[in-house]
């Protein structure tokens, strides 16, 4: 079992920025985890943001999010990031952490159903 725990969201300004964190615990970085972010906004399904695999070199970003959002992992830290700038009214959504344990380090996907392990959600809010 992978416990993830976000944070970091809020409200912003847009064209402002904001980091978003997620703290995994459990069977974690021992193996081989993969991690994305998914948002969520009102009205609207989940939709994939970006991935990144367990050694970093792998990531994939949906197209709404290229040249803005970067994401990164501290495996020491058990922790992965998303650092979202020049953000619009559209970013305006539950941003959620999800993980799975998989058998390459290089390894990401963008499809829901590819996910075990889901956090609470964080939200982010850009006001125009």
């Amino acid at each position: 079992q992978v416990q993830l725990v976000e944070s970091g969201g809020g409200l912003v300004q847009a064209g402002g920025s904001l980091r978003l964190s997620c703290a995994a615990s459990g069977r974690t970085f021992s193996w081989y985890v993969m991690m994305s972010w998914f948002r969520q906004a009102p009205g609207k399904e989940r939709a994939f943001v970006a991935a990144i695999s367990w050694s970093g070199g792998s990531t994939s970003y949906a197209d709404s999010a290229k040249g803005r959002f970067t994401m990164s992992r501290d495996n020491a830290k058990n922790t992965v990031y998303l650092q979202m700038n020049s953000l619009k009214s559209e970013d305006t959504a539950v941003y959620y952490c999800a993980a799975k344990h998989v058998p390459r380090p290089d390894q990401i996907a963008t499809e829901i159903s590819e996910y075990d392990y889901w956090g609470q959600g964080t939200q982010v809010t850009v006001s125009s």
